[in-house]
């Protein structure tokens, strides 16, 4: 099949490897072509050459300004495509994007995923589908080899009410695994113990049991190479606060957190791996 994926950042990258592992013709794009032509695959020059070249096209950028671009760019090569799209964003703007693709004839199916780069390149992500049926129903063998799980959850904009969800308390508790550390710094216990003890507790999350490792190594002064960056995780809590004041709910644990993220990146971190957060708060004293 011949699928293309728009945007090559991290994720982007692992799924077109895996794609292409399975011998799918694949073409890329990304707005920094270095990233796309480090790939390895056929590079469109543009987002409307990609759709043009592709039967599927799968998105997976970084924002909805993002999301909103390459959509808009592809519009006139969409007729008869399906289009799947990847990215963390709130509903309203699968919502938007779906009609757009609809518009130019095509299907579109929204798949936002948990996981991260080492399930993405092993096709074990966990997919949260909102779309037609008929639609998802051709789109599933490909979510099959990209994901170990797939919840069809609702019409477009269901995946990613659920994929906020379902990082929500995930990206609070990097706050609260600093504020944790921090009563604990004066023990000066070993990282990799106290990381150990931490991650085999009820309170642990499976990423703690997974992340234990890069965590004691920045705890020891390591600066672990970005899986998933602080600006991004912001990124990620501003869209929960404003999707749960949209439908009427206070997130104020959410809002917190996002103050304690925003810190971290005026302090220079933004760019850092989501590991710094935790570390950073526990070592020094910090005001808000």
């Amino acid at each position: 099949m011949k699928i293309g994926i728009a945007g090559i950042g991290k994720m982007g990258a692992g799924i077109a490897a895996r794609l292409a592992g399975l011998g799918h013709e694949m073409m890329v794009w990304n707005r920094s072509p270095d990233k796309a032509r480090a790939t390895g695959l056929k590079v469109a020059p543009t987002p409307a050459d990609l759709a043009a070249g592709c039967e599927v096209v799968i998105s997976i950028v970084a924002d909805a300004a993002a999301v909103n671009s390459v959509y808009a760019q592809m519009l006139p090569a969409m007729n008869g495509r399906l289009f799947i799209e990847m990215s963390t964003v709130r509903p309203e703007v699968a919502q938007k994007i779906s009609s757009m693709v609809k518009s130019g004839g095509a299907a579109f199916v929204e798949c936002p995923v948990g996981g991260t780069v080492g399930p993405a390149k092993e096709g074990r992500l966990f997919g949260f589908v909102g779309g037609e049926a008929a639609d998802v129903a051709r789109a599933r063998p490909v979510l099959e080899q990209m994901c170990r799980r797939i919840e069809h959850v609702g019409p477009v904009g269901a995946g990613a009410s659920m994929k906020l969800a379902i990082n929500l308390p995930l990206i609070v508790y990097w706050q609260s695994l600093g504020e944790a550390l921090s009563l604990v710094q004066h023990l000066k216990l070993e990282p990799a113990r106290l990381m150990d003890i931490l991650a085999d507790t009820s309170g642990a999350p499976n990423m703690l049991k997974n992340r234990a490792g890069a965590i004691a190594a920045a705890l020891g002064g390591k600066d672990n190479p970005p899986s998933v960056t602080i600006d991004t995780l912001k990124k990620d809590l501003a869209e929960m606060v404003a999707e749960a004041r949209a439908c009427g709910y206070s997130a104020p644990v959410t809002e917190r957190a996002l103050n304690c993220f925003e810190h971290a990146s005026r302090a220079g971190l933004g760019a850092k791996d989501c590991t710094a957060l935790p570390v950073n708060w526990s070592l020094k004293p910090h005001k808000l």
